[in-house]
């Protein structure tokens, strides 16, 4: 050989490709979940699921944003007197634990 001669060794491929049922579903599971999982695929859903809970943000102490919970709980004592801008709170309560979440679902998947 000379110094300009390269020398390739490939692995021996293996005839084992057999498919099974639950191959598939692994694999149909994975691209619906985006390769998450099942619990990074549903902890959004289940932080709006918290979140309806009213007067409590439940969301947020899931998400482990106490401070915020916490917070906004206190920001709610003087709204709910008003009509207009407890359901805004509210609302926004709900969007904010289900961002927060998916944030965390994709901070773990950058691990």
């Amino acid at each position: 050989m000379s110094d300009h001669d390269y020398v390739v060794i490939l692995p021996r491929e293996d005839e084992d490709d057999e498919v099974s049922a639950i191959g598939v579903f692994g694999v149909i599971w994975s691209e619906l979940s985006g390769g998450i999982g099942a619990w990074g695929a549903l902890r959004p859903i289940f932080t709006i699921i918290l979140s309806l809970v009213p007067f409590l943000f439940l969301g947020q102490h899931f998400n482990r944003q106490h401070r915020k919970g916490l917070g906004w709980f206190l920001i709610q004592l003087p709204l709910i007197l008003s009509v207009v801008l407890w359901p805004i709170i509210f609302i926004w309560s709900i969007i904010d634990a289900w961002w927060v979440s998916s944030g965390i679902v994709a901070e773990s998947q950058g691990r």
